[in-house]
């Protein structure tokens, strides 16, 4: 509590009262005529920002509430986009208006009288990100989520238009519906949002396959060329007509798969839209498999997520999270299904798609046992314990083992593809989302003979191992176990902040033994610099086969670095297996034929 005294109180309240106070709020007016226009250009660009108007027709005065979104879908996170905001203004007749915040993501706006309104404000373009704003000098990445503000109080069905004002020399690539020069339109703001732009000096030319225009768009210019191009090329005229054929129709007139290549980003990533995705690579996955795999990932989603998706999240809402205990269905069965659009036309071999499927098996086998449905659920907290995104490989292990249950049930005659063929019809085409029961009523539907209660009893909701040892003969695998020595630092972190933070250290580990703390802030690790959770597989592959190899541990504790001494130790790892049998039954050969082929018997 403060305290003032008389002498300060009394000239203060009469400045008070003089202040001009904001005119009194009425009810909102009606909002119509909605458009925007994104303004980038090689100015805005060296600011990495860009310019955002909003404009709109108000029938009266009143207050108009005008919200930002506060995630992407797809990407599980609130990102809080408005805090990219700044220089804020609103004019009605080329006056200022009155206006404030109502919430950290919510501006108040407060027209005197019916007419037109403009908003306008700078949003930072800084975030390499799939869900954000990115720029360089020459091209800009924005998702319509971080910059389309919104009125509240009328729905998320309103039209609207984008103009897009930047170089004469630049060129535009969307999803959205080109209504003229630089012009698009959208039906409704769901639409609106789900509709990313590249802007700029950037790679794009199309091809037709099956039929629909598919567009590729890549950054910087030059870095997907020649070879490499065509290549990917030839991967989509397969990706595209193998997941197709799971849904039996392919529900765009064109497709924009959007890249950025930049050599600062580690890994890479990508984010699904309706009829497009934005992928973000380090330019080392140029001409790898592992660029087609991330593509069919996406691409897939344009049905299983932008269209068929969880009842949680129909209709989207933006200010909140929607989480969901079937994001395994999601993005796990997505991820099975990328990976059979891969070996059905052929790209790869089925080796290889074994060799993914044991990957993932060792993946979900590193991390503690988790329930499907709370794993899904707790994406949004982004949990530190290795569980954050362990739906991907383990719903796309659930994916398999119900396809494999599904054709041995019905002799070859029914499969997953059959599954999501049902729900695309019963809760899509009738603009619904589906809920876990009815995802296993479909399952039941085509595959009654299985206790599919019990199934997910155990693997779904439940935490018990997957039974590869029964499950696996019936598609003529057989499980195996390889012996694994490797080297291991000891320790669990969490990415918090731009730091790598220790949250468990193992007893009698290395880290251990050097004296590591929960709370740590890791810098360098045996001279490899810690930047993400990919050190550890970094480290081990320098000091494989070294044990007792001396190396330092550099970790901020508090105000101070630290460096640690620790010596090399290996790790015994039994690591489950799946291979081919070659002495499989005809049934399994004609099941596993069916899975890699896409076919089922007649």
């Amino acid at each position: 509590m403060s305290v003032f005294p008389k002498h300060i109180l009394a000239p203060l309240a009469a400045a008070l009262v003089a202040m001009p106070s904001a005119p009194a709020r009425k009810l909102p007016p009606a909002v119509s005529a909605i458009q925007y226009d994104l303004t980038f250009n090689a100015t805005t660009g060296r600011a990495r920002s860009l310019v955002v108007t909003m404009r709109f027709e108000v029938s009266g005065a009143g207050t108009v509430a005008l919200s930002l979104p506060a995630w992407t879908p797809g990407a599980y996170e609130l990102s809080n986009f408005a805090r990219k905001v700044s220089e804020f203004a609103a004019t009605s007749g080329g006056h200022d208006l009155h206006w404030d915040k109502q919430d950290y993501d919510t501006w108040r706006v407060d027209p005197s009288a019916a007419g037109q309104v403009e908003v306008k404000f700078a949003f930072a373009a800084d975030t390499l990100d799939n869900a954000m704003a990115w720029s360089k000098p020459d091209f800009l990445l924005v998702n319509g989520t971080n910059v389309f503000l919104y009125p509240e109080g009328m729905g998320l069905d309103f039209p609207a238009s984008v103009t897009v004002t930047t170089e004469p020399n630049w060129i535009v690539t969307t999803g959205m519906h080109a209504a003229g020069p630089r012009r698009y339109d959208a039906k409704s703001y769901h639409d609106l949002v789900d509709m990313p732009f590249f802007i700029g000096r950037f790679d794009v030319d199309s091809n037709q396959i099956e039929g629909h225009w598919h567009r590729l768009a890549s950054y910087p210019a030059g870095t997907l060329a020649g070879p490499s191009r065509k290549l990917l090329w030839g991967q989509l005229q397969g990706i595209l007509p193998a997941e197709s054929k799971v849904f039996g129709e392919t529900p765009w007139e064109n497709y924009s798969t959007m890249l950025i290549f930049d050599s600062s980003y580690g890994g890479g990533s990508a984010l699904e839209h309706q009829s497009s995705h934005v992928g973000i690579y380090n330019p080392g996955f140029v001409g790898t498999p592992i660029l087609a795999s991330i593509t069919a990932h996406e691409i897939f989603h344009a049905w299983n997520v932008k269209r068929l998706r969880p009842s949680e999240m129909v209709p989207y809402r933006y200010d909140v999270p929607e989480p969901t205990p079937l994001l395994w269905v999601s993005e796990g069965i997505t991820d099975y299904y990328a990976d059979l659009a891969l070996v059905r036309p052929g790209i790869v071999d089925s080796s290889i798609f074994l060799n993914l499927t044991n990957g993932k098996i060792e993946e979900v086998g590193q991390v503690p046992p988790i329930a499907l449905e709370d794993a899904s659920v707790s994406t949004w907290i982004q949990p530190t314990d290795g569980t954050a995104t362990i739906y991907y490989p383990k719903g796309s292990l659930a994916g398999f083992m119900i396809d494999i249950l599904i054709r041995d049930a019905s002799d070859n005659k029914k499969s997953l593809d059959d599954v999501f063929r049902a729900l695309y019809s019963s809760a899509y085409k009738q603009g619904k989302g589906f809920t876990t029961e009815q995802w296993w009523a479909a399952v039941k539907a085509v595959a009654p003979q299985k206790n599919w209660d019990d199934f997910s009893a155990k693997y779904v909701d439940g935490r018990m191992p997957y039974p590869w040892a029964e499950v696996g003969p019936l598609m003529g695998l057989r499980q195996t176990a390889d012996t694994v020595r490797e080297p291991r630092i000891g320790i669990s972190t969490a990415a918090a902040d731009g730091m790598v933070l220790v949250t468990q250290v193992a007893p009698g580990s290395a880290a251990d033994a050097a004296g590591v703390q929960v709370g740590d802030h890791v810098i360098n690790v045996g001279g490899i610099e810690v930047t993400g959770p990919e050190f550890g597989q970094l480290f081990r592959a320098k000091y494989g086969s070294k044990p007792g190899t001396p190396f330092d541990i550099v970790v901020k504790r508090g105000d101070k670095d630290l460096t640690l001494s620790a010596k090399v130790v290996e790790d015994i790892r039994i690591v489950p297996r799946l291979e081919f049998d070659r002495r499989a039954s005809l049934k399994a050969a004609q099941i596993r034929a069916g899975i890699l082929h896409g076919v089922t018997s007649p």
